[in-house]
């Protein structure tokens, strides 16, 4: 059963991984599965605390999407300008899924296939990470609407439960000429839009599992979920501009056959 101790600690797993590239689906799977909750509350649940994830990210980057409904000026990503360019990133995955979204539900949240994603996904940032990429964008204000369509579609990819969402649009950044900082900063500002439409759609098809009685529940895994992704993108920020996504990329290999063997 579903209480405060167990929202907590899978606010944690939300908010630590949703934004780095490791698989925030992945985590959760291993975790909800060690603390024996599989039922459809705590699934609702993953998706409700997500929101806590966003809520972080809107307000660690308040300014950003301040400059986007009150402008400054007319050039950089601000105003209408920068909602375009968001709209752009967020059309590929936002039409494909929902054209996919009931054929991922059935068949793609096996322990066979979240690990197949971890490695695909792990392998695919170590060679992304070794192409001669020339940086030609160099903040976000130079994002161009061809570099926002190729993250876009880039984060198609997240969509295969396990490969993750941030993973896929900063590689997608960095393929598209951006520095790994300003890909990560992309990717969590990108993350707002798909996401709370994402949320949104599952948390409307499942409203019946949202009651008065757990709702006190659901509000821990919230607010935890907000603190430790607000920690985890400062954290991130900091230590990616010092290494690359190597790192990332061995520990989710290494996650894969874990995933695979405890949940198989």
């Amino acid at each position: 059963m579903l209480d405060y101790f167990s929202a907590a600690i899978l606010g944690i797993v939300q908010g630590l991984t949703e934004f780095l590239p490791i698989s925030s689906s992945g985590h959760l799977i291993i975790v909800s599965h060690l603390l024996g909750l599989t039922d459809n509350t705590t699934k609702t649940f993953e998706v409700f605390i997500q929101l806590g994830s966003i809520f972080a990210v809107i307000w660690l980057y308040r300014l950003r999407f301040l400059e986007l409904f009150f402008p400054k000026t007319r050039t950089g990503f601000s105003g209408l300008k920068g909602l375009r360019l968001l709209v752009l990133t967020s059309l590929p995955a936002g039409i494909l899924g929902l054209f996919v979204h009931s054929y991922i539900k059935t068949y793609l949240f096996s322990p066979k296939t979240v690990a197949l994603a971890l490695i695909v996904g792990g392998v695919a940032m170590i060679v992304v990470e070794r192409l001669p990429v020339r940086h030609k964008v160099k903040s976000i204000n130079d994002i161009t609407p061809g570099f926002a369509l190729c993250v876009g579609l880039a984060q198609c990819f997240s969509l295969w439960p396990g490969f993750s969402r941030s993973a896929s649009t900063i590689m997608g950044g960095l393929l598209s000429g951006a520095k790994r900082p300003l890909a990560a900063e992309y990717s969590f500002i990108a993350a707002v839009p798909i996401m709370f439409a994402a949320t949104g759609f599952d948390l409307l098809k499942n409203m019946a599992f949202i009651t008065a009685k757990n709702i006190p529940v659901f509000l821990v895994g919230f607010i935890v979920s907000f603190l430790a992704a607000s920690l985890a993108i400062k954290i991130f920020v900091n230590l990616i501009s010092k290494i690359n996504f190597t790192p990332f990329a061995i520990y989710r290999i290494l996650l894969a056959p874990v995933v695979y063997f405890l949940l198989s």
